[in-house]
Formats: C-alpha cells, structure tokens, sequence
C-alpha cells in the first residue's frame, strides 16, 4: 500500500478496518449451533463445554498442566478412591469438582480423532481406557437375594459373580463403550467435572 496515493491509502485501510470489525462481529458465539462445544480455559487448564455449562479438568486427577501438556502419572484408583479425589479437590478449590455421569464423559469421544477417543488438543496424555463414573448402578441383579446368607458371605449372585452394590459404572473413552458391571475395587484412572457458575 505504500506506493499508492496517500488518499487511496486511506481507503483500502479504512476497508481493512472494516472488514476485519465485520469478521470479528460474525464469529459464532458460544451458544451458536457451529460454535466449538469443548475450548480450552483462558488459563488452559480446563477445557470448557460451553453448551453443557460444565468445566472439564484438562488433565486426569495425579497429572498437572505445565502450559503446553499434562506432565505426571496418572492416579489409578478404585471407586471409593475416585469419589474421594473428588471430595479433596472440591474441598481445596472451593468449587463443586465431582464425578462425571456416564453421558457426560460419553460425549467427550470424539469420533473426528485418530484413532477415536478423547481429542489429544484439548485433552494431552490422556491414559486410554476405562475411567470411574459417579452414575448409580440400579441394576438388582437377577437372581441375588440379599437376605441369603450364602450370597452375603460369598459376596457374589448367580448370574455375574458380584452383587450390584460391589460394581460401578464405568466408560471407555477410546470408544465410548459404558458399562456398569465394573469391580468398584477396579483401579481406574479419574477426570473431574465441575457446573459452570
């Protein structure tokens, strides 16, 4: 533009201006129906589902986020375990860190990876498998009779070898496979949700 005339300069600047404005106005926002669903937090240390109102923590409870990954070992831990990273970290941010329902992490496949599983932008080193859900297991368990001491001692039904209380729900999210027949002693590895304010 410096070799056009000055006035010819202030026009083709004055339309730059005015186009970037009109792009900046037009970008889709949140709530927009092809606005991204998951962003990172402006610190990056969430990932934020700006439909669901829900905070994710961008890396698995024992893992922290340096500013370009999560670095550490992930905690593996068993349900009662799980519940208790949630309780500890709600209880030191003050914020309502809980477990995520089985829909809830279902929705973080993402299909659009390769191979599927969580997107490794938003979610770095993220260990592949199954993680802890806080979603009830309703399941009575076909022929269990909680009342018969045979059952009670050996901790088991006829049909799936474990009375319901003793199993929790789970998901896979290399594949978004849930299941709610998992050991509640299974070691898993956890990734917290928290309500948006």
């Amino acid at each position: 533009m410096t070799s056009l005339h000055p006035r010819l300069r202030w026009v083709a600047g004055s339309l730059l201006s005015q186009l970037a404005l009109v792009s900046a106005c037009a970008a889709p926002s949140p709530d927009a129906p092809n606005a991204p669903r998951l962003v990172p937090s402006a610190d990056g240390t969430e990932v934020i589902n700006t439909r669901a109102r829900l905070a994710w923590s961008r890396c698995v409870e024992g893992m922290s986020w340096n500013g370009q990954t999560c670095t550490g070992k992930p905690k593996l831990v068993d349900h009662a375990g799980a519940m208790g990273l949630a309780a500890a970290r709600r209880q030191a941010d003050s914020l309502g860190w809980r477990l995520p329902r089985v829909t809830e992490l279902k929705r973080l496949v993402s299909k659009g990876v390769t191979p599927p599983g969580v997107d490794p932008v938003l979610f770095p080193a993220a260990p592949r498998g199954w993680y802890w859900s806080m979603t009830a297991n309703l399941r009575t368990g076909g022929n269990f009779n909680q009342y018969n001491y045979g059952n009670v001692m050996r901790g088991r039904t006829s049909d799936d070898g474990q009375p319901p209380a003793l199993q929790g729900w789970a998901v896979n999210l290399s594949d978004g496979e849930a299941r709610d027949d998992v050991s509640k002693q299974s070691r898993l590895p956890v990734r917290l949700v928290r309500p948006l304010p």
